[in-house]
Formats: C-alpha cells, structure tokens, sequence
C-alpha cells in the first residue's frame, strides 16, 4: 500500500473525525499536517495531535488565517504560536488573500494582512520552521514578502498563481501543493503540469467542497490519482515522491 502525507487539513471542522481518520489510514494516510486557522483551531491542533490514531499520526500547525484576521483573537493567537511554536511542525495557514473586493479596495485591511503575514515568517524564520501559505489573488505579495524575510522553506497551498511567479517560487526551493481539485480546476492543473515533482505536496484542504463532496483526508487519493495522471507517471512514483518531499520539509517521520 502506498503511503501519503496529506500536508494540509482543518481536522477541527470535520464531522466525526474518529471514523474519518480511520478511513484515511486505510486508504494508506500515515500522516496529517493539522493547520490551525485561529486561536482556538491552534489550540484544537495540539490537543488532537497528542491522542493516539493507531497507525496514522497527526502533526501540528499553528497560524492565523487570513480570513480570520477581522473576527479573530489575533494578539491571544499570535502570543500562544509564540509560546507553542515548539510544539509545532510548522507554521500556518497564513498569507494574504486579496480575492473579494472589499480586500482589494480597502488598504488598510490589505495592510493589515501584509503585517500579520510578516509576524508569521518572522516567527518561521526564527524558529527555522516552514510555512504553509495561503496567498489567493495575492500570489505576488505573497512571495515577495517571504523572499524579503529570508524564509527558507515554505509551500504555497492550493497554488493558481501565474506561471512567472510559480517559476519565482521554484527558483528559490519552495513546494506547490495539489489538492482535489486537480480533477478539473484549469490553473491549478496548468500549476501541477508545470512544477516538477520534486516540489510537489500532497493535500485536501479538508474539509473543503469539491464540486459537491466534502473532503476527508482520505480523498487524498483523488489528489494522488490527479496528479499521476497530469504528470504521466505512476501513482507509486508519486506517492513516494510528494510524501518523501513533506517528510522532508516538516522534518516528520511515517
């Protein structure tokens, strides 16, 4: 059986996570990366991932999401990533996200968002952990900031930025990661056509919608199948490929 690594999921949000775990570890799951999206996600991540799941481990992430910037404990959250930061494998979701209009034409949301990112990749930085990075119509800014703080590991999550700054990105050793969505969204599959394997995550996003179902980790498999076929080589190269590249950048062990 192959083994895969889904390197990002929102475990807080999915329903009746016991059974969904074991379905993930025997569909050949042996870890999940546990994103946290605010405070009380980080603090859901470490509890869950100190429990036993039989055969399938769970690592932490902690961060703030874009999104929860405005109705978020934002100072409680970034004060515990700072004392909890050791606990972590890494740092995320964070970034920017400048999709909807009332980010675009606001500056001072836009601004704040650009603050917290960079608190984020200090914090990375310092403690020499990756980042996992939302950067949704913000994919520039979202590169340049962490080009300028120096970070040295990072992936972009569900990637559909443009090809100059996918090739950027790759130029300085960060990863892409590919999700379900691979089966049909355009950019995100010209993005996986176009990043060699060797910077290739694995991910669900769960429990994000696709196209009328809701993700589990086990659908990483449909990420898996995706990928095999947009890259035309075998479902066992790239298991063995993107698993080994998240062991490597959250330095975890399955």
């Amino acid at each position: 059986m192959v083994r895969l690594i889904d390197s990002h999921a929102h475990l807080e949000d999915i329903k009746d996570l016991k059974n969904s775990l074991q379905r993930a570890s025997e569909a050949g799951v042996a870890a999940i990366i546990a994103v946290g999206s605010n405070h009380d996600s980080n603090r859901f991540v470490l509890e869950v991932s100190s429990r036993s799941w039989g055969d399938l481990k769970v690592y932490p992430a902690l961060g703030v999401h874009p999104w929860e910037i405005s109705r978020s404990q934002v100072e409680k959250a970034v004060a515990f990533i700072k004392e909890k930061v050791n606990r972590a494998v890494g740092i995320g979701e964070v970034g920017l996200d400048y999709w909807y209009r009332e980010v675009r034409e606001n500056p001072e949301m836009m601004a704040k968002q650009r603050s917290l990112f960079r608190t984020f990749l200090k914090i990375a930085k310092r403690h020499d952990k990756p980042v996992i990075i939302h950067s949704r119509g913000a994919w520039n800014d979202c590169l340049n900031l962490v080009i300028e703080e120096d970070v040295k590991d990072a992936v972009f999550h569900w990637f559909t930025g443009p090809d100059n700054t996918l090739q950027r990105l790759l130029d300085h050793g960060y990863y892409v990661s590919a999700t379900p969505a691979a089966e049909y969204s355009r950019e995100h599959r010209r993005v996986i056509q176009k990043t060699p394997i060797e910077n290739l995550l694995l991910e669900t996003d769960s429990p994000v919608n696709y196209r009328g179902f809701e993700a589990e980790p086990a659908d990483i498999i449909r990420s898996l199948h995706a990928v095999a076929k947009l890259k035309g080589i075998s479902i066992e190269a790239v298991a063995e490929e993107t698993s080994e590249n998240a062991s490597s950048l959250f330095n975890i062990d399955i």
